[in-house]
């Protein structure tokens, strides 16, 4: 069985933007948005997974696929694992997490992570590009992700580290991740059942999980870093990108 769930976990209630899945981009709500884009992507059917009607509604009245979930999750790994468990478990045997605030994500760039798992095995795969300043390196909302040689266009590395504050770098092979994840079905299930961990909380990084469990991240290129929406002047600079599209 070779098939491929990508699902978008979202939910209205967030503490620096709330509404933020409505915010309207172009006239459209931004998780229609998202949602396009990972159909575009062409690498499996899709889902958004919500607690919300508002958002459950504007889905389904524009023809995507939504999926009513629990509102207590703590993480949307979490709320997709509520959709694979319910929905997919005997149809995929991969799932991506595709996070519901990148509304600019190049297709292209999700059908290459789907294509790099494929062709290699890891419990977790993700990607990340170069850092292209010393403002993304000391920026503490831009997480950085090391690995131990220089990511190529068709490298898949294991993942050494994940973290935000500002490392003395030397000559580290360090790069700009991007919160974009695929998981197999075995690894989903089991990191759901994980403890938060101990660097998980300090970092409040989700993938410190998998990695103080052992759980091998690998991590592939994009050239292409979508702009990820937290606040309104994030969701003004993305307007202004995607009006020049």
């Amino acid at each position: 069985m070779k098939n491929t769930a990508i699902i978008i976990p979202t939910r209205l209630e967030a503490r620096r933007f709330p509404n933020k899945p409505l915010a309207e981009i172009n006239s459209k709500p931004m998780i229609l948005h998202v949602l396009n884009k990972a159909k575009e992507s062409k690498v499996g059917e899709v889902f958004v997974a919500t607690p919300d009607k508002k958002i459950f509604d504007i889905v389904k009245d524009n023809g995507g696929i939504a999926i009513m979930t629990q509102n207590n999750h703590l993480s949307g790994s979490d709320r997709i694992y509520e959709v694979y468990s319910k929905k997919l478990k005997n149809n995929v045997d991969l799932i991506i997490n595709l996070q519901g605030d990148m509304p600019n994500i190049d297709p292209n760039t999700i059908s290459k992570l789907e294509k790099l798992m494929r062709d290699n095995q890891c419990d977790i795969g993700t990607l990340a590009s170069p850092i292209k300043d010393n403002n993304e390196i000391v920026d503490e909302n831009v997480v950085k992700v090391k690995v131990d040689e220089t990511l190529k266009e068709h490298s898949f590395l294991k993942a050494k580290d994940f973290f935000r504050k500002k490392k003395d770098l030397n000559n580290d092979k360090v790069y700009h991740h991007l919160g974009l994840y695929i998981f197999t079905n075995d690894a989903l299930t089991r990191y759901v059942k994980l403890k938060r961990s101990k660097l998980e909380i300090e970092r409040n990084l989700e993938q410190m999980r998998a990695m103080e469990n052992n759980m091998v991240v690998k991590v592939g290129m994009t050239l292409s870093m979508p702009l990820s929406v937290d606040t309104e002047e994030d969701l003004q600079k993305v307007k202004k990108e995607m009006e020049k599209l």
